[in-house]
């Protein structure tokens, strides 16, 4: 019923800019926290960045400084912007949200996107 839509990824120059977005779609009462995950082949999913409904924002220190979270409350959307993007940024990138759905049982779940591929070139 709920789903998250990424968009955004692509392949990137290093030092380039990239925004990614993920909008959330379904019968959605509620939706707690949001984030952006990543995971290079080889290598475990992780964290890039996270922000609360109430616009608390929590960074991975690998990109602090070079990566902003937002959301858009009104159309149930984050967004990651990154610049000054590295090889070692290259991974897939996946939303996730914390959410209450309108269907019995109204409990918080976490929502996970389909990932989109961002490469960064040297």
């Amino acid at each position: 019923q709920v789903q998250l839509v990424e968009s955004g990824g692509g392949l990137v120059q290093a030092g380039g800019s990239l925004r990614l977005s993920c909008a959330a779609s379904g019968s959605i009462v509620r939706i707690n926290t949001m984030g952006w995950y990543r995971q290079a082949p080889g290598k475990q999913r992780e964290l890039v960045a996270t922000i609360t409904s109430g616009a608390s924002t929590n960074y991975a220190d690998s990109v602090k400084g070079r990566v902003t979270i937002s959301r858009d409350n009104a159309k149930n959307t984050v967004y990651l912007q990154m610049n000054s993007l590295k090889p070692e940024d290259t991974a897939v990138y996946y939303c996730h949200a914390n959410i209450m759905a309108s269907i019995l049982p109204y409990l918080w779940k976490d929502y996970w996107g389909q990932g989109t591929q961002v490469t960064v070139s040297s």
